[in-house]
């Protein structure tokens, strides 16, 4: 690091390090010559130093150089922190570096540095070292590549290089140190030795490892040494760092060791003399701690957080809304300020040292500073100081205090609290803290249990049925096979506690997949979970990302994100927070994501054995609802699958096929990958009997032959379907092509039916064979859904016109066309959204209870339920009216 520039500025920080600090007086004596350069305006840290002397004496000569030009710049103020602690690190990177290859070569000449790499924790893996910080690594080695001598063991030469490095770099003589190594941040640190295998650490931090040492790994970096074996050994260790369900239990363990440290610490929490600038109350592991528990928590899900950085991790947290921005901005200039107070006290003389001295002491750090004396260096860290301990004190706030375990005072507090039958909540709860389920026997599973009963029973009390809530979780208890990172969750966020007992009250489905899922809650707690899912492509996205190593993992990922996502849009009607047609063309927009990316990772996967198709490629058309871009929440998808080129083809891999029976197998894989229930759940139906010919035909065919069967062959019934076809994953090209084919036989280009009669036919035997489940069947009833979709497809065909997948559009293409009524679409529009709530909140189509009743009269835009029912009524008889004008 080189700078030119204002040399009063310069010469004023040469005159304040002489005046305040022994330590860099002394250097400036031995650097003559940094110092005359600098009083011409320029810094150059490097002297000429010979590079063919000993490694240890050259790098502690180099660490003198580069500890007096980083403290100039500095005090010059040329060099700002982030450019200050960069440069403190490259150097430890460098020296490290150089201290495993001598060591390496001293002990095994001609080998390079392979099978030994540094992972680089704390301050120098974020790039943040202090002035005279010390250096955390885990050293470890891979025994199969590692140079080792004959009859020696990969451990035994491991550790030998190790103590060889630690050697050359902490041994002090008359020209100081390189750098203070500290191996205690190992597993086990007590019964391991410095140096570990990569597989045995793997396996550590994949099993045993606490949560503290999970938050040293945010900063982890390959520093050093065999940078590939690092890399490897951090990709592998990932996602016990950053896992996907959000762990509270982690961040109350760091929360505690938090308040342990103040404890610990007590004579240096005061802001004064004596005061912990690292370890105080609003000190910089404050700070440090308050980005990494919100890390914790959201990092799994969002790369963007996990910048290893403590002010980059702040901003990060910001910009997602994780944290208040105010609160960023303020604890990121107090972690400015801090460790740059932090670097004057160890420049006086050069110790490890976090403390504000006492006496002369104290004025020599605030002269350094360009203070007057001690007390406007206190001044001007009070503010800060106390801001930060606020915001950090908030993480603890909202205590409430506990649930009574005397029965006659807990059904007391239960009646209070809103339950209409409190001694029989009183008994369910009494059960729970008596470990009746298996999710609730642990001793930390009955703690975590009692610490959320005063959020639960508040948030259940006020649910529009507190005793259906309570009971619905009681049923997800039951299945659970941990709940004690629920109750963290619910505790830590008791607005979430709420949500669930207002889910849990209404919608029997959701709660059914909680049960088997437990982490879905976590999707709810991100602000935007209630906001619009976004597009295709969006959606698509966030499926192919994840921590993803092969194709069986891309399946659960996928099936993670997809259920997180259609829960979310479940509890969007729950809460009233979306219009339940929204809420359908979102759920369509979550599957054809699920089927572009599951497509993508099925064919990138068989190709890897079978090749591919020259001139050929695969495609899938979806019909039905998901054609028409309208899914419930039990929706199966209708599909198609065809392919372009000459059926005669062959695949050009190491197991080549000929094309029919290549793309055979590869539907099947397909649809495997969309339908098999995987570890992470199950995921959709997949309906392909509206294929040409039926369950009866082969499962995907040509391009060619799919479009000679739908002039030629199709019955009426097909040509509906086809009504509403949209290709969900394929080329621009070959989407175009089969849009093409589509539009001809709507357009007419097919055989001459009686289109009405055979409709006629095709809905009375539907009936037969399919009635309605219930009097609130917005599909089934006559003059629902179904009636509607008949007249609507039979109107399109016989008129060859108002050709639209999605049913609104194609309605109010009729209606302009003067085919139906205006008022058509508004009735579509009310059975459409009873149908999507429905799904929810009474599966079985009967009325639901009262308090439900109020929300589906909500979700309809209506008043009450008496509207409800009313408006259906006058929905089906225009329907029916349409149908029976058009059969």
């Amino acid at each position: 690091m080189s700078r030119h520039g204002d040399s009063a500025a310069l010469n004023d920080a040469v005159d304040r390090a002489e005046r305040w600090s022994p330590f860099l007086s002394l250097l400036m004596r031995r650097e003559p010559g940094i110092v005359d350069r600098a009083a011409t305006g320029s810094l150059a840290p490097m002297p000429d130093i010979d590079a063919d002397m000993p490694v240890a004496r050259r790098l502690r000569l180099e660490r003198r150089a580069v500890a007096l030009t980083v403290a100039l710049g500095d005090l010059a103020g040329w060099y700002d922190l982030t450019q200050v602690t960069a440069a403190l690190t490259d150097f430890a990177d460098r020296a490290l570096d150089e201290a495993i290859r001598a060591a390496i070569v001293e002990r095994y000449p001609g080998e390079e540095p392979r099978g030994f790499a540094a992972i680089a924790l704390g301050k120098q893996g974020s790039r943040e070292l202090n002035y005279s910080s010390d250096i955390d690594p885990i050293l470890i080695f891979d025994p199969l590549t590692l140079p080792r001598r004959a009859r020696e063991e990969p451990e035994e030469a491991a550790v030998r290089i190790a103590k060889r490095v630690v050697e050359l770099l902490q041994a002090r003589d008359g020209d100081g140190y390189v750098l203070r190594v500290d191996l205690r941040l190992r597993p086990s640190p007590e019964a391991t030795p410095i140096a570990l295998p990569v597989n045995g650490a793997i396996a550590y931090y994949e099993s045993q490892a606490l949560a503290w040492e999970r938050a040293a790994f945010i900063r982890a970096r390959a520093a050093a040494g065999d940078i590939a074996l690092g890399q490897r050994f951090l990709d592998a260790v990932r996602p016990f760092v950053w896992r996907r369900t959000l762990d509270f239990g982690a961040v109350g363990e760091i929360r505690d060791l938090s308040r342990r440290i103040r404890d610990h610490h007590a004579q240096g929490q005061r802001l004064g003399p004596g005061y912990d600038l690292k370890r105080g109350r609003g000190g910089i592991r404050e700070v440090e701690f308050y980005a990494q528990i919100h890390q914790l928590i959201h990092g799994g899900r969002d790369r963007a957080l996990r910048a290893p950085a403590t002010r980059d991790a702040l901003e990060e947290l910001a910009i997602a809304g994780w944290i208040d921005v105010d609160d960023a901005q303020a604890l990121a200039a107090a972690y400015t300020l801090l460790r740059t107070i932090e670097h004057r006290v160890q420049m006086i003389d050069d110790r490890q040292t976090h403390a504000l001295p006492a006496g002369p002491g104290l004025a020599a750090v605030a002269g350094l500073h360009g203070l007057p004396d001690g007390d406007a260096l206190i001044a001007l860290l009070r503010g800060p100081t106390e801001r930060v301990g606020r915001v950090y004190d908030a993480l603890d706030d909202d205590k409430r205090p506990g649930i009574s375990r005397d029965p006659v005072t807990l059904v007391d507090e239960l009646a209070a609290a809103g339950f209409a039958e409190a001694g029989a909540a009183a008994q369910r709860i009494a059960a729970w803290r008596a470990g009746t389920y298996a999710a609730l026997r642990s001793a930390a599973a009955r703690e975590a249990l009692e610490a959320v009963l005063p959020v639960l029973v508040e948030a259940l009390g006020r649910a529009p049925e507190p005793m259906r809530a309570l009971a619905r979780l009681d049923g997800v208890l039951e299945r659970m096979p941990s709940a004690i990172n629920v109750f963290r969750l619910l505790e830590a966020r008791p607005g979430l506690a709420e949500q669930l007992s207002t889910i849990l009250a209404h919608a029997a489905p959701l709660a059914d997949e909680l049960a088997r899922q437990p982490a879905l809650i976590d999707g709810l707690i991100d602000a935007s979970a209630l906001d619009d899912v976004g597009e295709v492509e969006h959606l698509a996205e966030r499926m192919r990302g994840g921590d993803v190593v092969d194709y069986q993992a891309r399946l659960d990922h996928v099936r993670r994100v997809v259920g997180e996502v259609r829960f979310a849009l479940g509890a969007q009607i729950v809460l009233g927070a979306s219009d339940p047609l929204a809420v359908a063309a979102g759920y369509a927009r979550v599957a054809e994501a699920a089927v572009a990316v599951l497509a993508d990772a099925a064919i990138a996967e068989f190709r890897s054995i079978h090749g591919r198709v020259p001139d050929s490629e695969f495609v899938i058309l979806a019909l039905g609802r998901l054609g028409g871009q309208a899914l419930t929440h039990a929706s199966d998808l209708d599909l198609v699958y065809l392919f372009t080129g000459d059926f005669a083809g062959e695949s050009d891999g190491a197991k080549p096929l000929g094309a029919t029976l290549y793309y055979t197998r590869l539907a099947s894989r397909v649809t495997a990958a969309l339908s098999v229930a995987t570890a992470a759940g199950p995921l959709y139906d997949v309906d392909t009997r509206l294929r040409p010919s039926g369950a009866q035909g082969p499962l995907v065919v040509s391009l060619d032959s799919f479009a000679r069967y739908q002039r030629e062959e199709a019955w009426t019934w097909e040509h509906m379907a086809l009504a509403r076809a949209r290709v969900v994953f394929g080329s621009a090209e070959a989407r175009d092509a089969v849009a093409a084919i589509v539009a001809r036989v709507l357009a007419g280009d097919r055989p001459e039916r009686d289109i009405v009669a055979e409709a006629r036919t095709m809905r009375a035997e539907m009936a037969r064979h399919k009635p309605a489940k219930g009097p609130l069947d917005a599909k089934l009833l006559p003059g629902g859904l179904v009636d509607l979709e008949f007249a609507v497809h039979v109107l399109q065909l016989t008129h060859r016109t108002a050709f639209d997948p999605q049913l609104q559009r194609a309605i109010d293409g009729l209606a302009t066309a003067g085919l139906v009524p205006p008022v058509l679409r508004a009735a579509y529009d009310l059975l459409a959204r009873l149908l999507v709530t429905m799904r929810l909140v009474a599966p079985d189509a009967e009325p639901p209870a009262d308090a439900t009743r109020t929300l589906v009269a909500a979700a309809l835009r209506l008043p009450d339920w008496d509207a409800v029912v009313a408006s259906l009524d006058s929905a089906r008889q225009e329907v029916e009216r349409v149908w029976n004008g058009v059969a």
